[in-house]
């Protein structure tokens, strides 16, 4: 009996650090969904603008001038970073919902399992 208790609480602490896990890398998820809104809004910008604009980069405390062709390879090549970043992403947010509704079931069935010799050991009690 006390096995199974020993086994159930290790179980709800690698359950406790899926969450944990999980809740993180849905931040950094966000936090990626944010820049793509920005990068996306700057993308939109610069296709408003003429070809001959002048388009500033800050580097440091320095603005620096740069042609528009570079600067939207940048912010291109920046989107289509973060967009792979966000695919990554969620691919390990669904590997990680299965490792937790495994381990769920994992525990509903061990607590099953306690409950019915608890039950069983009550009515030899008994």
């Amino acid at each position: 009996m006390e096995q199974a208790q020993k086994a159930l609480q290790a179980l709800s602490e690698e359950y406790q650090n899926l969450q944990a896990e999980l809740e993180t890398i849905i931040l950094a998820r966000q936090k990626l969904e944010s820049q793509q809104q920005e990068n996306q809004a700057v993308q939109q910008e610069f296709a408003s603008l003429d070809d001959d604009s002048n388009i500033y980069k800050l580097v440091g405390p320095v603005l620096l001038k740069q042609e528009k062709s570079e600067a939207v390879m940048a912010v291109d090549g920046r989107l289509e970073f973060i967009e792979k970043e966000i695919k990554r992403i969620e691919g390990q947010i669904q590997e990680i919902n299965n490792k937790s509704d495994k381990k769920r079931t994992e525990i509903i069935q061990l607590q099953s399992q306690i409950q019915q010799q608890q039950a069983a050991a009550g009515a030899i009690a008994a």
